[in-house]
């Protein structure tokens, strides 16, 4: 099915999606780029690229409570908005040669802290503007075209913008995010709901507090959530020294690491678009087990590999199972929890789900100066086939939850898990 198909607000939403993701793999290699003609330090460097990954740690619960709080059609296009204005600052400041460190600084950690709003505000949104049978569909569209526009368009542009100017990746990241805003203007706004007394608002640390209990009280989602948590120490790893592996184990030549790299996406490519069949076809949790399982195998034969077209097919897999996992995950998590709940707990979920993520890439850098980058690679293998016989054990079909009303067919029989990677 095509994405037309999902309707008019689908392909707006979709199209807005899609020119946000592109802007942000223009900025953030420009931005790695234009720290690097400031600074040789590695710390200082460093630093940018910790900017941008703290803010979903430190307000990720709290873009939850306002995605919640406020219309979303409106957030998601005052977000982007805001974000135009502010890189379109920093490109003049770049082309003025007045962007010291701390504007980049700055610059990163502030857009960061915007994109925590924007993303808990989209993931809450998609369920309004398709039907919960097409969710499983809409997220891996959504998917797709992130990673064609990530990885096939935006980062090789974003080096030759560079190039070209400095400010002309910023410039065109500017305009990206404009048009994401008006795009998303466009949607439908929701329908009015009636209401005799208007609802009273309980704190900022209430209403975080009431989604944690949620995502702690569904026994599937939660287990998921740590599930997810457990295989990104692994991901982390993987993803901190796949480049020395590359280039040292499976001898991949410096020249061809772009390309190298390419089999990931063509494979997340791959699992997006086939996640909703996948689904139809074995039902949610039986295709997710299976998803698992995959992964597993495509990473020990990537561990095990010492070439670089097996290695590359290996990879591909494995990007595939991820995507198709994420995908799932998110469309149960629409299904399942209340609308008024969703941006919470989905920023509960994603939190949560991230927390492990700097403690194996700290873990990978430690064991591959000691040991080197293979045994990083069986570690990771070895850890999700742990996460794999956990989720068949605690996964296994339970009563459905009180407090969840089913919404479709695909759901009443038992609980399934989509964890967000």
């Amino acid at each position: 099915m095509t994405s037309s198909a999902l309707g008019r607000d689908f392909r707006l939403l979709w199209s807005a999606a899609v020119s946000s993701r592109f802007g942000d793999a223009l900025r953030t290699p420009a931005l790695a780029l234009l720290a690097a003609t400031v600074t040789r330090d590695p710390r200082v460097i460093a630093a940018v690229a910790v900017a941008g990954l703290l803010p979903p740690l430190l307000f990720g619960l709290l873009g939850g409570v306002y995605a919640d709080r406020w219309d979303r059609r409106r957030a998601m296009a005052l977000v982007d908005g805001v974000r135009a204005v502010v890189v379109a600052a920093l490109a003049v400041a770049v082309a003025l040669d007045r962007s010291p460190v701390v504007v980049l600084l700055v610059a990163a950690f502030v857009l960061a802290t915007l994109g925590t709003l924007f993303d808990s505000a989209s993931f809450a949104m998609l369920p309004m503007v398709v039907p919960p049978d097409a969710l499983a569909r809409a997220n891996g569209r959504l998917q797709a075209g992130s990673a064609v526009v990530g990885g096939f368009l935006g980062a090789p542009a974003a080096g030759i913008l560079f190039a070209v100017a400095p400010a002309l990746p910023f410039a065109v990241d500017a305009v990206s995010f404009a048009a994401a805003a008006l795009l998303v203007l466009a949607l439908s706004p929701p329908p009015a709901v009636a209401s005799a007394t208007p609802p009273r608002r309980s704190s900022v640390w209430n209403e975080i507090a009431e989604g944690v209990r949620w995502l702690r009280g569904h026994r599937t989602l939660w287990r998921v959530t740590l599930l997810t948590a457990a295989s990104n120490l692994a991901i982390s790893g993987i993803l901190a020294v796949q480049v020395l592996y590359a280039l040292d184990v499976l001898r991949v030549p410096p020249a061809g690491y772009g390309l190298f790299t390419a089999a990931a996406i063509v494979g997340g490519l791959t699992g997006a678009l086939g996640a909703g069949r996948l689904a139809a076809r074995l039902g949610t949790v039986s295709a997710l087990l299976v998803v698992l399982a995959a992964e597993t195998v495509a990473l020990a034969g990537f561990a095990l590999a010492r070439h670089p077209v097996s290695g590359g097919i290996a990879l591909a897999a494995f990007a595939a199972g991820t995507v198709v996992w994420n995908s799932l995950w998110a469309s149960y998590g629409q299904q399942q929890v209340p609308s008024g709940l969703l941006g919470r707990v989905g920023a509960a979920q994603r939190m949560v789900g991230l927390l492990t993520a700097p403690v194996g890439a700290a873990l990978a850098g430690f064991v591959a100066a000691a040991y080197g980058t293979v045994p990083v690679m069986g570690g990771a293998a070895g850890t999700f086939a742990l996460v794999t016989l956990a989720a068949w054990w605690a996964l296994r079909p339970a009563a459905p939850t009180p407090t969840v009303a089913p919404t479709s067919d695909a759901t009443e029989a038992r609980p399934v898990p989509h964890p967000s990677r």
